[in-house]
């Protein structure tokens, strides 16, 4: 059997070339600062929105305006209890819904209360009913008018 051969071979040349192109990869990340270099078109429509917005002094949060911890909440122990119960009221559902757990029963009553329920039965269609009905209607069927 041929063994399949390895697609790069590591050898130190391919490492030291890899590790170059490394290097040049993360330092070229660090040329200039895109956010200092970067410039907006003076005739562009937010332009004056930029400018304004760059040069504003923003409120930055402090350690002091993280909000307390709130006291409503109910302990930790009463959510795992609450999983656990909607976990056992589902295997019940599953358990009372299973495919062998339930017959229909009493479905002749049912359907017989369906029916009267429904009306009067039509009589069946006779064959050739259709046919004639078609006929019927194209001998009715006028023609539009001409223009």
């Amino acid at each position: 059997m041929n063994a399949l051969r390895p697609l790069f071979r590591t050898t130190p040349r391919v490492w030291a070339l890899a590790l170059t192109a490394g290097a040049g990869l993360a330092l070229g990340g660090c040329i200039g600062n895109p956010f200092v270099d970067a410039k907006v078109d003076p005739s562009s429509p937010i332009a004056p929105d930029v400018a304004r917005v760059t040069r504003q002094d923003g409120k930055f949060p402090t350690f002091a305006s993280i909000p307390k911890k709130p006291t409503d909440l109910r302990p930790v122990v009463q959510y795992g209890q609450s999983a656990r119960q909607v976990l056992a009221a589902g295997t019940a559902l599953v358990a009372a819904t299973e495919p062998s757990t339930w017959t229909l029963q009493g479905t002749d009553a049912f359907a017989e209360k369906s029916r009267r329920d429904a009306g009067p039965q039509l009589e069946p269609p006779k064959p050739g009913d259709a046919e004639a009905f078609a006929r019927e209607l194209r001998e009715r069927a006028t023609p539009p008018p001409p223009r």
